[in-house]
């Protein structure tokens, strides 16, 4: 994560503990003040990005329901690479024993 989305982040955080709307103007006030440069930009995608949303909320639920699903993704992205690992090494031999035999391409 940039220093522009962490220092964005905590902004919206701040807003959303004081209760206040989470608007560009507000989230590049804030970032500001805490000597971040930032284009306006960033702050305009990240406020839309979380117009309509309690943040509050998505924490709570975050926290309940990120582990299971971040667990079942690990595992599956492990999976995958496992067997990725699994038929590159195969290539490799197939192409090893080629080579040991007197089939090379330059033979």
């Amino acid at each position: 994560m940039s220093a522009n989305e962490t220092a964005l982040s905590y902004a919206a955080l701040i807003l959303a503990d004081a209760e206040v709307e989470i608007s560009s103007e507000k989230l590049v006030t804030l970032v500001e003040s805490a000597n971040i440069p930032i284009e306006g930009i960033w702050a305009d995608i990240f406020s839309k990005a979380l117009e309509g949303k309690n943040i509050k909320d998505l924490l709570v639920n975050f926290s309940a329901s990120a582990a299971p699903a971040a667990a079942g993704a690990a595992g599956a992205a492990g999976a995958a690479a496992g067997e990725a690992a699994a038929e590159e090494a195969e290539e490799e031999a197939k192409e090893e024993s080629d080579d040991d035999m007197g089939f090379g391409l330059f033979d």
